[in-house]
């Protein structure tokens, strides 16, 4: 009987721009001049895959968010961009994020399963249901969708997508030469789809992926983002500042599971990580000061302001947080909206002292640290139940990326808790997911209702 292979860990890199610090663009070993060059994002992928990572990660929001005379922000539209990406690199995963409020399944369900076809099955969709006023207002819209709302819709929205993909047979196109035909047509079939919020005939207009379904990605965490996670997603990108945080995110997750019918190891939960990285600890301390020193205050007051639905403006940098609204009342990220403000209470951080710890990660955890103590941390939260992976979130890019893959996965490696080479083709193979069923061969698909 063959032993089960140890667990490791999944890595996801997280690629933002010059890197994920706000003043990063500052930096002299960054280059923000190439945030719209191909050949750099493409250096980018190539370092994920030669680091044996299961995928890059690309976010996306629909408005210029943030003020762009501070940082270097807007860019590619992420699937155009992973759609290069999959020409150059042979292995690593391609994650994008699109919304399910400002969309149509249709759409996303062609362009996911254009791009699993492109990478040969290394498609992912990270759902969002968008969080700012900013985006309703080009489309349309004078508010945002209210945040349940948005929930409501954003689970429709999955299931028509994911009915969609199945409405090709795998085994739908026959290619009889001899009798002229291409495709059974009693394997692709309309999903006849009317509901609440979409009416969708279908089939699409695209062959079953090489995945079936590309993986499934979900990053909220408020009690909506976790109800649809435990539902739908099959990794989670999460923030957590703590041990017992993490551990208390993981185990409450994983234990809503069992109502729909899933078990723990089909959900796969990725905290962020910004790795300040160094020769030694004072040398990763110094740059993480260096990098603090360049912030501009006037962004990350703008920032905190838009995180915690409350306007700081002119409030002095060195006094405390006001009183802040009820989580109830956020109608943006309530869970990042708590993250922050819990931050700021518990340690009695001023403005400026919240910026700046907010400065590398948006309320993900910064570590500054050597390679080895970054692998430490990396595995005491993936062994004492707080994680199953990472998403990294390089402060500084190239440079940190590059640091990661050449100095921290080589440690990782020889304790045992990451791969030593790619044993599978398809993103959900790297993450250890299995591929979603379609109709059995001979059957006829149902006509959905």
């Amino acid at each position: 009987m063959t032993a089960p292979r140890p667990r490791q860990l999944h890595l996801n890199a997280f690629l933002m721009n010059a890197g994920h610090h706000d003043a990063a663009w500052r930096h002299p070993h960054t280059r923000p001049e190439r945030v719209t060059d191909l050949r750099y994002f493409r250096h980018l992928a190539v370092t994920a895959e030669r680091g044996l990572l299961d995928s890059v990660f690309l976010a996306d929001s629909l408005a210029l968010w943030g003020n762009v005379r501070y940082n270097a922000l807007g860019g590619f539209e992420p699937l155009t961009l992973l759609s290069a990406l999959a020409a150059v690199t042979e292995h690593v995963g391609l994650i994008a994020t699109v919304s399910t409020t400002f969309n149509e399944p249709f759409h996303v369900a062609r362009k996911f399963a254009s791009l699993d076809h492109l990478s040969g099955g290394r498609a992912g969709w990270n759902i969002v249901t968008s969080g700012t006023v900013q985006e309703a207002r080009n489309f349309g819209q004078d508010e945002h969708l209210e945040h349940r709302l948005r929930y409501a819709r954003a689970r429709e929205f999955v299931e028509v997508t994911t009915r969609l993909w199945d409405s090709w047979a795998d085994d739908a196109i026959v290619l009889d030469r001899a009798r002229g035909i291409y495709a059974d047509t009693d394997r692709v079939r309309a999903i006849d789809h009317r509901g609440e919020h979409f009416g969708v005939q279908g089939p699409l207009n695209v062959p079953r992926s090489p995945q079936g379904h590309p993986l499934l990605v979900q990053a909220g965490s408020s009690e909506d983002g976790k109800d649809f996670a435990a539902q739908y997603a099959e990794a989670v990108f999460t923030a957590q500042q703590t041990l017992a945080d993490g551990q208390a995110f993981y185990k409450d997750l994983k234990s809503r599971l069992a109502r729909h019918g899933r078990t723990e190891d089909q959900l796969l939960v990725l905290p962020g990580i910004a790795p300040v990285l160094g020769s030694t600890e004072a040398q990763a301390r110094a740059l993480e000061r260096e990098l603090t020193e360049l912030q501009v205050p006037e962004y990350g007051l703008a920032q905190l302001s838009g995180m915690l639905g409350t306007d700081l403006t002119g409030l002095p940098l060195d006094g405390p947080l006001p009183d802040l609204p009820e989580e109830r009342d956020i109608n943006g990220n309530k869970s990042r909206f708590t993250l922050v403000a819990e931050l700021a209470r518990r340690d009695g951080l001023t403005l400026r002292e919240l910026i700046a710890r907010l400065g590398a990660g948006r309320g993900h955890r910064v570590f500054a640290g050597t390679p080895e103590q970054v692998a430490d941390q990396l595995e005491e939260w993936f062994t004492q139940g707080a994680a199953d992976g990472f998403n990294i979130m390089p402060p500084l890019l190239p440079g940190g990326l590059e640091d990661f893959v050449d100095h921290v996965v080589p440690i990782l490696q020889r304790r045992g808790l990451f791969r030593t080479e790619y044993t599978g083709r398809t993103l959900r193979e790297h993450y250890g997911l299995a591929r979603p069923a379609g109709a059995p061969e001979g059957a006829v698909l149902p006509t959905a209702s």
